[in-house]
């Protein structure tokens, strides 16, 4: 079991090409580290076919049932034909597991920022928004935490002040300026009226 201080501690070169080699695809030794703030995704030479990209999860963040439900929701929306990189399916599977670590392979695809001033294009992209989110109310989701004021703010705020990460000198400003921004999204909440949750991630490496 990987040390949570330390979870990445382990994922030599050599593991991530066997666990490559784990789900039948044979690495020829090229690896690419790329950006990632949580886990560790890596671009993986493939012999005699393109490149893959594996994505490793962090031991201890999500658990099997939450990754699961986020590669059921990328699956829907790619048969959907919304543009999402959906996780490969390999031996039925879309998450493995090798020596303690999670992950997935996903296909290669290149990105590009949208060209915000071109007519129409913020339009296409609001349209592309709204099926999702359609697609994401069409079911309640059981595993992934709710975004919410009280998970993603206030105890997040509480947490840090009872743990002594603020200097003490400085607690009385972080806690006024936590308070005013934490209204201001209890301000957004209010205006936007009930709602419901749904799925509607950002599924990013």
């Amino acid at each position: 079991m990987n040390s949570h201080s330390t979870p990445f501690a382990n994922l030599t070169p050599d593991l991530i090409l066997d666990a490559i080699g784990s789900v039948d695809l044979l690495g020829d030794g090229r690896l690419l580290a790329l950006n990632s703030y949580e886990n560790r995704v890596y671009q993986v030479g493939i012999e005699e076919q393109q490149p893959v990209i594996a994505k490793f999860y962090r031991p201890g963040r999500w658990s099997e049932a939450q990754i699961l439900e986020e590669h059921a929701f990328s699956l829907s929306l790619a048969d959907a034909e919304i543009p999402v990189v959906a996780p490969l399916l390999i031996n039925h599977k879309t998450l493995h597991e090798f020596q303690g670590y999670q992950f997935a392979v996903f296909p290669r695809r290149g990105g590009r920022i949208p060209e915000l001033d071109q007519e129409g294009r913020l339009e296409w992209i609001g349209r592309f928004l709204g099926r999702i989110h359609a697609l994401g109310a069409q079911q309640a989701y059981q595993h992934r935490p709710a975004i919410d004021i009280a998970s993603f703010g206030e105890q997040p705020v509480q947490w840090l002040l009872e743990h002594d990460f603020i200097p003490p000198d400085l607690i009385p400003a972080y806690s006024s300026v936590a308070e005013q921004a934490l209204q201001g999204v209890r301000q957004c909440y209010e205006r936007a009226g009930r709602w419901h949750n749904c799925v509607c991630m950002v599924i990013a490496i």
